[in-house]
């Protein structure tokens, strides 16, 4: 009896690889749907690589139709987890605003309006005088106004993936960590399993949701797959009280970054990122003596009131990066059973539920159409030509 019991929890209708903020709330919804369900992960516990390193930010305001719609998924999931589950992931609906402080951010922002409107976002632009009566303190010299999407929030990506992992673990899901994959095994064009540090599995699906690693793991498959991880830093001041409800995002260039952006949690702090120009490719995670300088003088340029305020920690970690700043996900063609969920560029937190859902009902046949266009859209044969606007 043990023996067949031991084999048989070695069959998998999926097997995932990664249990960060893309993995695990998949491992969710492929649970829920009735299907047995592991999850390995090379690391000691659940969302241990970027989901750890992401500063905490939900948004549907994106320029791209497919991430529009999965975010969108997204936060109908995350704003009502504690209604539904009853677990505090620190949900806050605070917003976002994009602000402009020139004529190209304001043409940009003022021109994505149209097909925000027309996919049902909640988002308007402002001039100076109504923006500031949103957000008061912001650094006036110079603003011409900014939009802001009162819908949009943030939540604990630490507390969300552990909630994640618990709701997973409770319809069935297995988690398998301190694992790594070292082969994939393919029969006849199809995936029948895998091996790893310590084991054999079969599945008849693989979903590759590796975060930084994917690529490792997709070449495994022998599958090249455009996603290269490049690092970013965050930084953490100390709580104050209360200042200013949106994520704040900057979109201008400056002195070695592309754009900046922060917020202020429930919890009090001043959360803020950088993305750096040039991009600084592989998997760094220390942090640099050069961030903080840069990203302290972005945040009092644009918020002066926070000047006195003491940073108590900064960090580093790594975004896997597309060609076209959009996720793969979907079939891969070339071989069965081969699922992509890879190269969130950032941004797989908030992806996350919207994407699980996604690979869910692919895999269950019942796909609606705009979920049928996203898959279409975010497919690993499209040309990569059209880059997100607003990464």
């Amino acid at each position: 009896m043990a023996a067949r019991n031991q084999k048989a929890s070695h069959n998998f209708d999926v097997i995932i690889v990664g249990a960060g903020s893309i993995g695990t709330p998949s491992a969710l919804f492929l649970a829920k749907g009735g299907l047995k369900v592991l999850v390995i992960d090379q690391l000691p516990s659940v969302g241990q690589a970027s989901n750890k390193h992401a500063i905490g930010g939900i948004r549907a305001t994106h320029s791209d139709p497919a991430k529009i719609y999965l975010c969108s998924r997204s936060l109908e999931h995350f704003s009502r987890w504690q209604e539904v589950y009853g677990d505090d992931i620190e949900w806050y609906k605070g917003g976002y605003s994009f602000v402009a402080y020139r004529n190209q951010e304001v043409s940009t922002l003022k021109d994505l309006l149209t097909i925000q409107h027309d996919y049902g976002l909640n988002i308007d632009w402002y001039d100076q005088k109504e923006l500031l009566e949103i957000i008061p303190d912001l650094n006036s010299k110079g603003l011409m106004g900014g939009t802001y999407s009162p819908d949009d929030g943030s939540a604990s990506p630490l507390r969300s993936a552990y909630a994640f992992f618990r709701q997973a673990k409770e319809l069935g899901a297995e988690f398998h960590f301190n694992e790594k994959v070292m082969s994939v095994h393919i029969k006849s064009g199809k995936i029948v399993g895998i091996e790893t540090t310590k084991g054999k599995y079969s599945c008849n699906l693989l979903i590759n949701a590796a975060g930084a690693w994917a690529r490792e793991l997709s070449a495994l498959a022998g599958v090249e797959i455009p996603v290269r991880p490049d690092a970013h830093e965050a930084g953490i001041t100390e709580p104050v009280q209360k200042l200013f409800d949106p994520m704040i995002v900057d979109i201008r260039p400056g002195n070695g970054s592309s754009n900046f952006y922060f917020y202020q949690p429930p919890t009090g702090q001043i959360i803020f990122c950088v993305t750096p120009s040039p991009q600084i490719w592989g998997i760094l995670n220390l942090a640099t003596s050069k961030f903080l300088p840069m990203a302290a003088k972005r945040l009092i340029d644009i918020m002066p009131k926070l000047k006195n305020i003491r940073v108590r920690r900064t960090w580093r970690g790594t975004y896997p990066m597309t060609p076209d700043g959009s996720p793969i996900v979907g079939k891969v063609n070339e071989l069965e059973g081969y699922l992509l969920a890879v190269g969130m560029c950032g941004q797989g937190f908030m992806l996350g539920p919207g994407i699980g859902e996604l690979l869910t009902n692919m895999i269950l046949d019942r796909l609606n159409k705009q979920e049928i266009v996203a898959l279409d859209s975010l497919g690993l044969d499209r040309e990569f030509a059209r880059v997100e606007q607003l990464k």
